[in-house]
């Protein structure tokens, strides 16, 4: 009956057709997206284009060929602007993830009287908190107590009242998740911003695990600033060149790491020593962009121009559904715990299954040709990809996952992830 189903889901499909643009590996489904996309051959094109480029042109390469890299982040910038919603200005691509939270923590963050702590909260990817307790260090205050994370009830999930409540008149800015690295819960980001504001509190957003995956109406919402990787739902590949969004409103407000690339592109070869930023969120980029690592984004983002992220979104949420229905339906008994939300408004692109064998079981699953994600200390995350990923692909994976529960294979292996999970 479900193989049934997912045959005629995936025959309805209006997005099958992405999946030929992709480089699926024989006897394999990816499963894990939402830590590293798959490469695409126009992402591929994109990136030797690049590099005819630079062995046809060498320096010329800067402003002439295919895609002159000068002016290549507004390019990826206006192809990345509608996923996040916002204006072209708004949206630059630069730096990586926690190289751009730092930028505009030093920017926005600006401790004054008895305004001076950082919200944040517990259930948030590490590196975010680094860079947040960093950036107290430096203004000379202790993170232990300026820095708020706040509590999960459940350890999986996150309720907006307790953010909301957190809020109070100590508090100079708000850094929170789109969506939860772990169980995938999305967060309202416009309520959220509405509090904040409020308050007269700024408010960012860490979109790593939303964008590519989600709508989002940042500039509606007036978040003031957001910033997200693009090697996951995007496709860019490992080490892409990151993104961020600044709110036009801020616009002229300095940037706290200033840096020669985030000069107005017509002063930016004068060589003064005033600096003279760009009147745009180009003005937030630091040094010279890794042309390499930002080329493969162009294709990639053509595509999702294609496709249309409502499109993307509403395929997204069929798959985890079925997902979800086939857990249910086949799973019982075998000691699975779904750590997801099953509300489609608050899940975002993957489903997180919790159980105590979780890291044996995600190396039996590699060993079988499925490749998931392993999240410490007992999610398995699987996140089935609208542009490359079928329902056949989910049905499979179900399957399998039965298979080697009722076999036990995965009591050969030691339940410790890997060096890299």
């Amino acid at each position: 009956m479900f193989l049934e189903q997912a045959r005629k889901l995936d025959r309805e499909d209006p997005l099958a057709r992405f999946q030929d643009e992709f480089y699926l590996q024989p006897n394999t489904i990816y499963m894990d997206g939402n830590s590293l996309g798959l490469l695409s051959k126009r992402a591929e094109q994109s990136l030797l284009d690049s590099l005819e480029d630079w062995k046809e042109n060498g320096i010329d390469g800067w402003t002439q060929g295919r895609q002159p890299w000068f002016y290549m982040s507004e390019i990826a910038s206006e192809l990345l602007a509608p996923l996040v919603g916002a204006s072209p200005e708004e949206v630059i691509v630069t730096g990586s993830t926690t190289v751009n939270l730092h930028q505009l923590v030093a920017t926005f963050y600006q401790p004054k009287g008895k305004r001076t702590k950082i919200v944040a909260d517990e259930l948030n990817f590490p590196s975010d908190i680094y860079a947040l307790q960093s950036q107290l260090r430096i203004h000379g205050l202790n993170p232990e107590e300026q820095l708020v994370r706040v509590k999960s009830r459940d350890g999986r999930y996150l309720v907006e009242e307790d953010i909301i409540d957190a809020m109070t008149d100590e508090v100079a800015l708000v850094v929170l998740p789109s969506i939860l690295y772990r169980s995938g819960q999305i967060l309202d980001m416009e309520r959220l911003t509405a509090e904040a504001h409020r308050r007269g509190i700024l408010i960012g957003f860490d979109g790593c695990h939303s964008v590519g995956a989600i709508p989002h109406s940042f500039s509606k919402w007036d978040v003031d600033f957001a910033f997200w990787c693009n090697y996951k739902h995007l496709n860019g590949g490992p080490g892409a060149v990151a993104g961020l969004y600044v709110n036009r409103k801020h616009f002229g407000v300095l940037p706290g790491l200033a840096g020669w690339f985030g000069s107005n592109k017509e002063k930016q070869f004068d060589m003064e020593h005033s600096f003279i930023p760009a009147d745009s969120a180009g003005a937030f980029q630091i040094g010279t962009p890794h042309v390499l690592s930002l080329a493969p984004l162009l294709g990639s983002l053509d595509m999702f121009r294609e496709a249309g992220i409502e499109q993307i979104r509403t395929k997204s949420l069929l798959l985890t559904n079925f997902l979800l229905e086939l857990i249910d339906a086949e799973l019982v008994g075998m000691g699975f715990t779904i750590g997801s939300p099953r509300e489609e408004y608050v899940r975002g692109g993957h489903v997180g299954l919790e159980h105590k064998e979780a890291a044996r079981i995600c190396k039996a699953l590699k060993e079988n040709g499925i490749i998931p994600d392993f999240r410490a200390p007992n999610m398995i995350r699987l996140a089935p990809v609208p542009l490359y990923n079928s329902f056949e692909d989910v049905w499979n994976v179900i399957q399998m996952l039965k298979t080697i529960m009722e076999e036990k294979q995965y009591e050969k292996f030691t339940n410790e992830r890997d060096v890299v999970a």
